[in-house]
Parts: structure tokens; C-alpha cells; sequence
């Protein structure tokens, strides 16, 4: 597939009382349709908008993030449906399911939709992830807060289309010694997540729990959901986080910290896995 994440547009510049008529780099959006076929039937799960690329990606992340699949067995094939009659091509995934998976009626019939800045919206409390999160277990993962500060400063450094735009939305992966494992960038901060799981779902290396998640923007319920269904036990948002998502990581035990910045930033629960420097002063 062509790489469509990005597209020109030709803009008017104003300042200082002149117009200026030049070509400007912008990221493409644009609505993705996930399909499963679970035993020979084919179900209408989501549309989410997103900008193109590693769509097969995100649609295996967004169905472990919504517990409709809990692991790479699960997934049998993952394809596109070309519709000669649309005018929009790679915009329907199919996903295969092996024929032991059991998909929920009820999850079916909740007509997902998701926009770029909202996540999956509908849901109104933790109660919906107990059905298939458990408590991110791995206590024993420490990361320097030295590490945690140059987090926001490396992750920036490899958001290429970002670069181009200065539209896109970023999750990284990243080691406990601040390696970068992966990243992805979209127009969506939960397809950006989506994308990474889903690489690593595919790759059969979940769940997550010698990671932590460093996502752009502010951290939202969505993305804490996402980063359970995972195993990811640390996101670290350089954005403010949410009550809910504050509340989330209490419930499921993982490690939340805001407002993440080379000089400092907040830990708003899971305190234990931050390892404060030997002249750290509080």
C-alpha cells in the first residue's frame, strides 16, 4: 500500500498585511472500517478515524483493547476488502478469527465509533474492563527518573511525519533504560496506541510488562484501557491526565505520571516503579 499519512493542500499565508499562496504538508484523516469474520460470518465491529498506515496494526490492537480478542492465536488472517465500487481503497479490514475464539454478542452490537480526538466513547465506568484486564502485575519494574524526564525529548525526536505536519498525535514503547522499542503516529492518540500493540500483538510478544508507554498529548481513560488490555504497567503522558484515567490506574495498579517534562513531572499513581537519583531533593 502507497504511504497516504500525508497530503498537501494549498493555503493562503497571512502576516504583516501580505498573502502568500504556497503548498503546505497536512496529516491525512480518514474513516477505517474493522471487520471480523468469526466462523464464517462476517460483523461490523468499528469505523474509526485515522490517519493511513500500519491499518492491519491497529485493527488487531483495537480488537485486544476492546477484549474481543486476547491473543495473537486469535487472529487467523488479516486483510484487506477491496471494493472495486469504492472510491475509497485500504479504508475495510477484515480480520479472521480462529474458529475456538468466542466473540460476544453484546460487544458486537454496541456499534463502535471512533473519532480522531475522542477515543471509544460509551463506556461509563471501570466495571467494563474487569471482564478482561487483571491487575498489570509486574511491581518489579523500576525506571530512573532521570530516564522518565528525557522521555518527552526522544520521543519527539522520532515523530517524522509530525515533523512534516505538526498534526499528528505519537505513542512510543520504550525499555526501562529509555530505548525506544516502537512507535507509531496518527491523528488519533488511541489509534497511535492501537498501532503499537497491535505491532507487538502481531509479533506475539504481549503482554508488555518490561514497558512503559510515553504518549503525546494528555492521558485520557482510552488510553490507560488500552495500555491494561496490554500488560504495559507505565504510561508516561506529557499532557494533563484525567480523572478516570487516574482512577484506572489506581484500580489496575499501573503507573500514571503527567505533565512529563525534562525538568520534572507529576506521578499521579504508582510511585513505587519511579526510582528517584541519589540527590533527588523532594
Amino acid at each position: 500500500m502507497n504511504d497516504r499519512s500525508t497530503s498537501s493542500a494549498t493555503i493562503e499565508r497571512i502576516g504583516a498585511g501580505q498573502v502568500t499562496t504556497l503548498q503546505d504538508v497536512v496529516a491525512v484523516e480518514e474513516p477505517m472500517e474493522i471487520r471480523i469474520v468469526s466462523n464464517g460470518e462476517s460483523h461490523r465491529v468499528a469505523v474509526t478515524m485515522r490517519t493511513p498506515g500500519h491499518d492491519f496494526e491497529l485493527a488487531a490492537g483495537f480488537l485486544l483493547s476492546e477484549g474481543l480478542i486476547a491473543n495473537r492465536e486469535d487472529i487467523i488472517d488479516i486483510s484487506y476488502c477491496l471494493d472495486s465500487t469504492d472510491v475509497q481503497h485500504y479504508n475495510v479490514v477484515q480480520v479472521t478469527l480462529a474458529p475456538a475464539t468466542f466473540v460476544d454478542p453484546e460487544m458486537l452490537n454496541r456499534n463502535f465509533y471512533a473519532t480522531s480526538s475522542c477515543g471509544v466513547c460509551g463506556k461509563s465506568s471501570l466495571e467494563a474492563l474487569r471482564t478482561y484486564c487483571g491487575v498489570v502485575a509486574n511491581d518489579e519494574l523500576r525506571v530512573d527518573e532521570s530516564v522518565i524526564r528525557g522521555l518527552p525529548t526522544k520521543l519527539r525526536a522520532q515523530q517524522l511525519v509530525f515533523s512534516e505536519t505538526g498534526g499528528l498525535h505519537a505513542t512510543g514503547l520504550f525499555t526501562r533504560d529509555g530505548s525506544l522499542m516502537t512507535l507509531r503516529e496518527d491523528v488519533g492518540r488511541h489509534n497511535a496506541l492501537d498501532k503499537v500493540v497491535g505491532r507487538h500483538l502481531l509479533d506475539g510478544s504481549l503482554p508488555l510488562t518490561r514497558s512503559l508507554a510515553v504518549v503525546s498529548g494528555r492521558a485520557s481513560w482510552e488510553l490507560m484501557q488500552k495500555a491494561a488490555a496490554a500488560g504495559i504497567p507505565m504510561v508516561v503522558s506529557i499532557g494533563a491526565p484525567s480523572s478516570l484515567a487516574i482512577d484506572l490506574a489506581v484500580e489496575f495498579g499501573m503507573t500514571l505520571t503527567g505533565f512529563t517534562r525534562v525538568e520534572g513531572f507529576n506521578v499521579y499513581a504508582g510511585s513505587h516503579r519511579v526510582q528517584l537519583q541519589q540527590d533527588f531533593v523532594v
